[in-house]
């Protein structure tokens, strides 16, 4: 049985800033629009919970 593994990767096609929201949704199997908006959402209350959420996980997730 030959299983592919998915990775999770920054995506080159689906991008805005670095793309890490279309990386996660490639990984996820939806819309990166979702991951956008809960960006979005994060950024609200003064900026810096979505900042620092976007920051490291860009740090952290490689490119493709």
């Amino acid at each position: 049985m030959n299983v592919q593994r998915q990775v999770l990767r920054k995506s080159k096609r689906d991008r805005i800033l670095a793309g890490v929201c279309g990386g996660l949704g490639e990984f996820f199997g939806i819309s990166p629009f979702w991951f956008r908006l809960a960006m979005f959402i994060a950024f609200i209350p003064g900026g810096v919970p979505g900042i620092l959420i976007y920051l490291i996980a860009m740090v952290m997730i490689p490119s493709e």
